[in-house]
């Protein structure tokens, strides 16, 4: 039964025909004049009427009524970059950062890096690319990066790690970030599909992975995501569907189902799979819930347990704060901290943002109208660059030709050019005692100058 999963297609195996068992509970919007066929989601799976699940969420009537009246004409459309929103839904965080919380459980890679058997680390490794799926079910939007915004960050497991914004139209973001175990490079864009009341999140994007000492070098495709409720009833995230983890060196891989919310919550957070050796023969059983832990156990070539083994976690959640306002683990808050800022950081940062620390220091207005201004600044910056007829070029990665195939289209990439590592070393000799804060180093990611509101 496990063979059928091996392929990495869209079917989903053993795993998927459990799950098509359910359904998710929907409802629609019908009995109210000018919303007919908005779906309403309960993500408990309950009895309530949709229109009372429609009431619920974080929007107030006025504003929910306003802003949907304003979305609907962008149906069926990508809208990564195309709508303005309030800041009503955003948490103090960029997306740069949000990329930077997958490094919280670096030590599977150390464990990755160490181990000897290569289905072992295979398991490792999921089980890292599973844990940062309790991070983004946090329901509020990061800020979209400026371009030429970068986040650095270390003081973490040895890591150095730098992102960029590399692209404004599309969107795209590069990351690398490295130890003495593992070196992490990913190119990522968006693209998205809004329905209504939803919205599908579909990571186009290259993910690939190098532990050091045998070289090995691993190749990521993950699910995609749907954002629930996003207008009417209570937001939550789901994504379901195939993530596939390949060993480019060997050919071995793991592939594992997300299963998909049902009926009155069955299913939700669960991941099942296989870890396959590259005649796609299962020889670990892997399976848990993304919020809580992962486990496994060797099977065999049917799929099924084998004698006389147990079922052994590999990962579990870290706890997190109580009733934090933005759901943030304690990693994230570290993410967010200059505690994790190298010595003489970039103005270019992300922590830096003023729109971000007002919404961090819980300033809605403030944070709003910080955001318009640093959205007018970049097409101001936009406008200089074209009258002098000059291009964007990324500082710490490089445009390359490769165009990556995805199941969800072309991906241009973004190769990390090694100067970031040079700059990081000199700044790190330097004498230079002061902290860079908020307070003291005004953000700007600008190429052609700090660019003036009223440019």
């Amino acid at each position: 039964m496990a063979q059928n999963q091996g392929g990495g297609g869209g079917g989903g195996g053993f795993f998927s025909s459990i799950a098509s068992s359910f359904s998710s509970f929907k409802n629609q919007v019908n009995g109210l004049l000018g919303y007919e066929g908005l779906e309403v989601i309960n993500p408990e799976g309950g009895t309530d009427d949709a229109e009372v699940e429609a009431q619920r969420g974080r929007w107030k009537g006025e504003e929910r009524d306003s802003y949907w009246r304003s979305m609907q004409k962008y149906v069926g459309a990508d809208i990564t970059s195309m709508v303005t929103l309030p800041v009503l839904i955003f948490e103090p965080m960029t997306m740069l950062q949000k990329m930077a919380e997958l490094m919280e459980y670096a030590h599977l890679l150390e464990q990755a890096d160490n181990c000897e058997d290569p289905y072992m680390r295979l398991v490792y490794t999921a089980s890292w690319f599973i844990s940062v799926y309790y991070a983004l079910q946090r329901t509020w939007k990061p800020f979209n990066p400026i371009l030429g915004e970068t986040y650095e960050m270390v003081n973490h497991c040895g890591i150095t790690f730098i992102a960029e914004q590399v692209s404004h139209h599309p969107p795209i973001s590069a990351a690398h970030a490295e130890n003495e175990h593992f070196v992490y490079d990913i190119t990522s864009k968006v693209k998205t599909k809004f329905l209504g009341n939803s919205v599908d999140v579909y990571p186009l994007g290259r993910t690939r992975l190098k532990l050091k000492k045998d070289g090995v070098i691993l190749e990521l495709v993950p699910p995609p995501t749907k954002v629930n409720n996003l207008i009417f009833g209570r937001t939550w995230i789901d994504s379901p569907g195939e993530m596939v983890l390949t060993n480019l060196t060997s050919g071995d891989k793991v592939v594992l189902y997300f299963q998909p919310c049902g009926w009155f919550g069955a299913g939700r957070y669960e991941v099942d799979g296989y870890v396959y050796n590259s005649e796609e023969e299962p020889k670990i059983l892997m399976t848990g819930k993304w919020n809580e832990s992962m486990s496994y156990q060797p099977c065999d070539s049917e799929g099924e347990p084998l004698p006389n083994t147990e079922l052994t976690q590999v990962w579990k959640v870290a706890e997190a704060p109580a009733d934090d306002k933005f759901q943030y683990t304690h990693f994230a808050h570290k993410v967010n901290s200059f505690n994790t800022a190298p010595k003489k950081l970039l103005a270019s940062d992300s922590r830096l943002r003023p729109d971000r620390y007002a919404l961090e220091m819980g300033d809605m207005s403030k944070a709003g109208s910080e955001k318009s201004i640093l959205e007018e600044k970049q097409r101001a910056e936009k406008r200089i660059r074209e009258t002098k007829g000059k291009e964007f070029v990324p500082k710490w990665f490089d445009m390359t030709d490769q165009i990556a195939p995805t199941p969800w289209g072309d991906l241009e990439i973004y190769e990390y050019n090694g100067r970031y590592s040079k700059h990081r070393a000199e700044a790190d000799k330097s004498s230079s005692v002061q902290d860079v804060t908020i307070a003291n180093t005004e953000f700007n990611p600008w190429q052609f100058g700090n660019v003036a509101e009223s440019d």
